[in-house]
């Protein structure tokens, strides 16, 4: 057992799987969040993001991992953030998600083994399906854990994400660089 298997980060199984990873591909509702809307007065509604997720999401793309989001519904703080994360690959209103997941796998010329996805619910399924590694947060759907390659024990917007970016950099990298990419 070497250094990376005592931390737990991710099932070993996972390894080879993980070190193919050239995308990430994210749903938000349910993953990027906690999947509840709060809504005002006036109509209008808020979401959260977890800072470790977006860490994460930073420390992938910083090692070349391309990210992507694919929401079903559309809002401003969900451009926002991604803008403030320097995401650019940001699909949103998109019921069915098939055709944009496709477009980025030829846009970055990767095949399906080189995708990661992380969806809670059933309309990620088909991407699920499709995508060399399906993970979910641990509060998904029944239907979609039971696909899933991963069941992260981490609900969605609780630093889920930050899990799956770790075990990608970990499996790719290694633990030195995971635990000192900081480093100046």
């Amino acid at each position: 057992m070497n250094k990376s298997d005592s931390l737990n980060i991710y099932p070993s199984h996972l390894h080879e799987k993980l070190s193919k990873i050239k995308m990430l591909v994210l749903d938000v509702d349910g993953v990027l969040t906690d999947g509840q809307l709060y809504y005002g007065d006036g109509g209008e509604y808020i979401k959260a993001f977890n800072t470790l997720d977006g860490h994460g999401l930073k420390m992938l793309m910083h090692y070349g991992i391309k990210v992507a989001v694919i929401s079903g519904r559309g809002s401003n703080m969900l451009t926002k953030r991604m803008h403030d994360l320097g995401i650019t690959d940001v699909h949103e209103k998109i019921s069915y998600k098939i055709p944009v997941y496709e477009n980025l796998l030829a846009k970055y010329n990767l095949d399906r083994q080189q995708a990661a996805y992380m969806g809670d619910d059933i309309p990620d399924y088909p991407l699920l399906e499709s995508s060399g590694l399906a993970v979910c947060p641990s509060n998904a759907h029944i239907i979609i854990k039971n696909i899933c390659d991963w069941t992260i024990d981490i609900q969605g917007g609780n630093g889920a994400v930050r899990r799956l970016c770790d075990a990608v950099i970990l499996a790719q990298y290694g633990l030195e660089t995971l635990i000192n990419q900081h480093k100046t």
